[in-house]
């Protein structure tokens, strides 16, 4: 029984050609037949709710596939299922029907669904636009076209309309506004801050995730670079000079296994992730070494093969659940419909190019030997991303988002995020338990009733290339300054944090490292161990974890100011976005109000499973006694105190 519903529809398709591919999409696209309206233009998938309309959620529905679907017939493939998008094209956009979307009001959902439709009469009028009736037609441009004197948030929104509008050229609409999409680009490129980097909205915004790239802002640049080549070749050339620079940052966001670090909002897109690799092959970059096509084709490719995988991403029907690796509401967004998850279409982008394209034409490269052992500091997004002994992660100071989103202090405001490991969320509002406090320090003055993790970064930045410096406020009595400081040569499977808190309360501390699956190979919770068994450890200031996921553990490297008790905690079902089940190695003390300072300084250690193997590599006691030492630098602070 070990691997009942422990697969997926698609765990047989070996995902490495062109028709791979196609055959993954027509299996995703196939399901939503039965949720469909009698109209086409509508898909309902669930009962779940948003911030905005009905109406919206299952037009979200609808779209999202499009990115897809417009893909395999732009590249000349076929789909049986085509006419219910052109029924929905044309039942949608008409006011008399009662499948109307609804006409466009001020920063409407309806405009992000835009942008695929946009791209979708982009690549494939043909199949999609050209049936259609004259009055269709007429309805279908008065309907996109609306959105075009509506005010729009000041964000990677400015593109929906972009692609509108693109599609309304293509289709040579007298709706097409020149005008305006040449606004909108010209605004869109104030967002950009060099090194191929573009924030999240103007200045002031400290927002880089996976929208600067993957999600938005990177794949928009790219497919408008190919789209619009003939009418704006200046501004497309620069976006593919931006993707070159990008993409030898971005790399460092990917494991050998293929997946992606997750990090930041909207995580239920899933394979939306690696989509920025496809859309260079889409925008025929000239790519940078020691990049390859061979290697970007294993980029793409290796991450979809790897989602293609993930049982609890999908329903029994072949549908995408709302969630990560499995179905959680905890996680997600207030405009996450059961639609939304349909984003990750964008990932099949390389559909639209032929068999000879050198994407196609190469044989697929491992993760380059080059990039492996590697630290990167990058300064644009306020990383360091480390690829040391089989893990790959980031430390993160700095970043956060510029309007209310539920649980953004997991989202971007913890201390590390690991492409193996995660992130947690809280799935509750008490106990560290609920709290899901992977790499953060929390804190409370209220002897653990509730908890405060940093949201709000300030004076963050990267040291000579060296370390994470950053300042936290969580009270008006209370400052934490942070270092975070990446694998050395002599440990390089832990991380050293250094953190100084000054604080005029009382307060408890609980410091975690990376949470990992909680069970044994029986299925049971872990239970305590010593060596490198399987199990639980916790003895002085030391917690560890050890399963087949790997190994983590925590270690207070400083052993005063309150001597933190290490603990093996196993935290609330559901929290961490891999495992639904997890251990989070934590230390936890008691600190004093008081004029001086309180220095924690801490080791974090992990080693994920290798792929189709159980627990960490052999030998890995040999590094866990090891530990990370303190910089020169750092360390004469902390003297100086």
């Amino acid at each position: 029984m070990a691997n009942f519903g422990q697969t997926t529809p698609f765990a047989s398709n070996p995902l490495k050609t062109k028709d791979d591919l196609a055959q993954y999409l027509v299996d995703l696209l196939d399901p939503l037949a039965a949720h469909t309206s009698p109209g086409g233009a509508r898909i309902h998938l669930g009962h779940t709710a948003t911030h905005y309309d009905e109406a919206a959620a299952q037009l979200e529905g609808f779209s999202r596939p499009i990115w897809g679907l417009a893909s395999l017939l732009g590249g000349g493939g076929e789909y049986k299922g085509t006419g219910r998008w052109v029924e929905g094209f044309k039942n949608g956009t008409d006011p008399a029907s009662d499948e109307f979307w609804g006409p466009m009001r001020n920063k409407d959902q309806r405009m992000v669904e835009c942008s695929a439709i946009g791209f979708s009469i982009a690549v494939a009028k043909d199949k999609l636009w050209d049936p259609l009736s004259d009055d269709a037609k007429r309805n279908f441009e008065d309907w996109l076209g609306g959105m075009n004197d509506k005010e729009m948030p000041n964000t990677n929104w400015l593109w929906f309309r972009v692609f509108a509008n693109l599609g309304l050229s293509k289709a040579g609409s007298h709706r097409f506004d020149a005008k305006r999409m040449k606004a909108d680009l010209d605004h869109l490129d104030t967002f950009y801050i060099g090194d191929g980097w573009s924030r999240d909205g103007p200045e002031g915004v400290i927002q880089l995730d996976y929208y600067s790239s993957s999600f938005a802002i990177q794949f928009a640049q790219l497919a408008y670079s190919k789209l619009a080549q003939a009418e704006d070749p200046v501004r497309c050339e620069e976006y593919r000079n931006r993707a070159r620079q990008f993409a030898l940052d971005f790399v460092h966001y990917f494991d050998e296994e293929g997946r992606a670090i997750p990090f930041g909002r909207s995580m239920t897109y899933r394979f939306a992730m690696s989509s920025f690799w496809g859309a260079l092959a889409f925008a025929d970059v000239e790519l940078p070494a020691p990049l390859t096509w061979g290697v970007i084709k294993g980029l793409q490719l290796r991450n979809i093969r790897y989602w293609a995988k993930q049982p609890g991403a999908y329903y029994p029907d072949g549908t995408l659940t709302i969630g990560f690796c499995y179905p959680n509401q905890s996680m997600t967004e207030n405009y996450n419909s059961p639609g939304s998850p349909y984003w990750c279409c964008k990932s099949f982008v390389t559909l639209a190019l032929a068999e000879t394209h050198p994407f196609w034409a190469s044989e697929e490269e491992p993760y380059p030997q080059a990039l492996r052992g590697t630290v990167k500091a990058i300064g644009h997004p306020l990383h360091i991303t480390a690829n040391v002994g089989g893990h790959t992660y980031l430390l993160s100071s700095g970043q956060q988002c510029s309007y209310p989103v539920k649980q953004s202090a997991a989202k971007y405001g913890k201390l590390a995020y690991s492409s193996a490991f995660g992130y947690s969320v809280p799935v509750g509002n008490g106990t560290l338990e609920e709290l899901g406090g992977d790499n953060t320090l929390a804190l409370s003055d209220d002897n653990g009733e509730t908890w405060k993790c940093r949201r709000e970064t300030r004076e963050a930045r990267i040291e000579d290339g060296k370390w994470l410096r950053s300042m936290w406020y969580p009270w008006n009595d209370v400052e934490v300054e942070t270092w975070l400081v990446p694998p050395q040569k002599e440990s390089p499977m832990w991380h050293l944090r250094v953190h100084r808190v000054k604080t005029g309360r009382a307060l408890s501390s609980a410091e975690g490292g990376f949470a990992i699956y909680g069970q044994s190979e029986d299925g049971r919770a872990l239970e305590p161990s010593t060596g490198e068994a399987f199990g639980t450890f916790e003895e002085g200031g030391m917690g560890r974890a050890t399963s087949k996921a790997g190994v983590s553990g925590i270690v207070d490297v400083a052993e005063k100011d309150g001597a933190r008790k290490g603990r093996a905690l196993r935290t609330d079902a559901n929290s961490n976005l891999i495992v639904a089940r997890a251990v989070l190695p934590t230390l936890i003390a008691e600190h004093q109000s008081g004029k001086k300072n309180v220095w924690l300084i801490t080791g974090v250690f992990a080693i994920p499973s290798v792929e189709q193997v159980k627990g960490a590599r052999e030998g890995w006691m040999a590094e866990w006694e090891k530990r990370p030492a303190i910089p020169e630098e750092i360390q004469t602070i902390i003297s100086k105190d």
